[in-house]
């Protein structure tokens, strides 16, 4: 595998540990050679100045130690100053570029997310934000300009959650106004939260009890790399039902689930029902759209409509995008440069954007902005959940792949796209989206029942991807039906899935 092999997007991602059926691809050799192309990008690009620190983090991932030692080799060799900050979420990083006492000039997050414990990668950041796809190729570019400085860089010890985790209280009891205890402005509140054996067990202990939250019954807040309970990922059905399981057990008002490095988030509420997707969109579109009337709200391709309806009623407008964290932040960032006001930018995944937080992707930001709103709405009797009283929930929903086997498979997929709208225009019930910025997305009706469906290719992967909703029980297999009628024509497409 070659080192440009690693790049996903704007992250480097590989296999870290060897299994029975993976070899190593994140290899000593490759991280170096990355720290030097970052090292080069800073010194090129960045312009940064003639001494340049880097503050390294991660979260519990069991290869994070080696990484971190390959990575503070290389940039030290390179006359970098490492700022070690031990275990960290990927926000927390970023802010190591904005704090007073760290001010370093870059970051780098050993992390992968949700994947499984064998793999890791580096997201990478400077004072401006994360790197972009662009930045990632320059730096895989240059991995092998090597420069040996005739100094070497100093490596400092300088621990960052316990810094973060108080700029969130801070903020979150200055942003609770009217607060009867301004120190414990969540008194009376049970909240439950199951970190997943990641990087996020911090907001229990150091956020939510700091505030005077009750977080008894909370969960799985020590950092293990094997991820023994379950996948840390609030987008996944199994995540969700454990919070479930562990609000309902504790009778807790609230529910709150974090991915690996906390950059995702969702909530469960004292019912058992899931506030993630769509229904977590409405919550904090609901809360921005009070303090920014009429602002525009950057999602990706794969909301529901109804989620734009609900906007709508509120004064907003949500702006459908591409699927990708850096695509829905830049085109809201890129939005604000032409005059449209945008003040969230968010994933159907969980990542979350606001403008007012650097346009940093940060699920406890998220949550504390949401429990700023909590607290009033606990004050007037009322519960996060009559936040989306309006949002309507379809009926049938589904999301399924469908695996291109060509060889070129994305002029292969698009192509596909491409005459599936020939087919549309001549298939009643169904009628293109005319507003749309990724794959083709259909609007349903008659026969169909009122619904929508995207196809869209992978950005990685040769994939189609098939997102379906219907306000009509049954209505997501008509719509399977008339699909399977249409790539029965397309050999190099395995559309088994619509018939599951």
């Amino acid at each position: 595998m070659a080192l440009k092999d690693l790049q996903n997007g704007s992250d480097i991602r590989g296999i870290a540990i060897e299994t029975d059926k993976h070899d190593v691809t994140l290899t000593d050799e490759y991280v170096s050679a990355i720290a030097i192309g970052f090292a080069a990008w800073l010194r090129h690009v960045k312009k940064a100045g003639e001494r340049v620190s880097v503050a390294i983090g991660h979260d519990s991932r069991l290869s994070a130690g080696r990484i971190k030692d390959v990575l503070t080799a290389s940039l030290t060799r390179s006359g970098i100053d490492v700022v070690d900050v031990g275990l960290a979420t990927t926000p927390a990083m970023f802010m190591a570029t904005q704090y007073d006492g760290y001010t370093c000039d870059a970051a780098i997050m050993i992390t992968a997310s949700h994947l499984p414990y064998f793999y890791n990668g580096l997201k990478l950041f400077t004072r401006d934000g994360g790197a972009e796809h662009e930045d990632i190729d320059y730096i895989v570019e240059n991995a092998d300009a090597v420069v040996v400085a005739k100094t070497a860089g100093t490596v400092t010890q300088k621990p960052l959650l316990q810094k973060y985790a108080a700029d969130l209280v801070d903020k979150i009891r200055a942003g609770i106004q009217d607060a009867t205890d301004f120190e414990n402005p969540l008194a009376g509140s049970h909240i439950v939260v199951d970190a997943g054996n990641g990087a996020g067990g911090f907001f229990a202990t150091e956020v939510l009890a700091k505030l005077g939250a009750d977080v008894t019954g909370s969960q799985f807040l020590e950092p293990d790399g094997r991820f023994p309970n379950h996948i840390p990922n609030p987008d996944n059905n199994e995540a969700m039902a454990s919070l479930k399981e562990a609000v309902l057990a504790n009778k807790a008002d609230l529910g709150v689930i974090f991915d690996t490095d906390v950059d995702r988030a969702a909530i469960v509420d004292r019912d058992g029902e899931s506030l993630n997707r769509n229904p977590l969109i409405a919550v904090i579109s609901a809360i921005v759209l009070e303090e920014y009337p009429g602002t525009t709200i950057v999602t990706d391709s794969t909301t529901s409509t109804h989620l734009e309806k609900f906007i709508a009623d509120l004064g907003g407008k949500q702006h459908r995008f591409k699927r990708g964290y850096r695509n829905v932040i830049n085109e809201a960032i890129r939005l604000n440069d032409t005059g449209t006001p945008s003040e969230l930018a968010i994933e159907v995944s969980g990542h979350a954007a606001l403008k007012e937080n650097y346009f940093l992707d940060d699920g406890a930001y998220l949550i504390a902005k949401i429990l700023m709103r909590y607290a009033k709405l606990r004050k007037e009797g009322k519960d996060l959940a009559d936040l989306t009283r309006d949002l309507k929930v379809p009926a049938d929903n589904d999301e399924i792949r469908l695996s291109i086997l060509a060889s070129n498979f994305k002029a292969y997929g698009l192509a596909a796209l491409e005459d599936f709208k020939g087919f549309v225009a001549k298939t009643d019930g169904l009628e293109l989206e005319p507003v749309n910025q990724e794959g083709v997305r259909i609007n349903t009706s008659g026969a169909f029942g009122n619904g929508w469906f995207l196809l869209r290719m992978s950005l990685h992967e040769p994939v189609m991807p098939v997102n379906l909703e219907s306000d009509e029980v049954g209505g997501v297999e008509k719509i399977k039906a008339v699909l399977e009628e249409f790539f029965v024509g397309y050999a190099e497409i395995d559309s088994a899935s619509l018939k599951k």
